[in-house]
């Protein structure tokens, strides 16, 4: 495991749960539903980000 994947799912973990956070407490209520929404933005971030692959730097730098 290299740490820019961990970062970049890390990070998009977070930017997905805080959208799905801030959409479902609009009117001051959190439901139960709705942090299960949460969760699962989270996870799938996490999931999809991490396994999709870092671009390879081909310029021999």
């Amino acid at each position: 495991m290299k740490i820019a994947s961990a970062a970049k799912s890390l990070i998009a973990g977070i930017a997905a749960g805080s959208a799905a956070a801030i959409t479902a407490v609009q009117d001051n209520v959190l439901t139960t539903g709705e942090g299960v929404t949460i969760a699962l933005a989270v996870l799938g971030a996490w999931g999809i980000t991490y396994a999709v692959p870092n671009k390879q730097n081909n310029t021999g730098i």
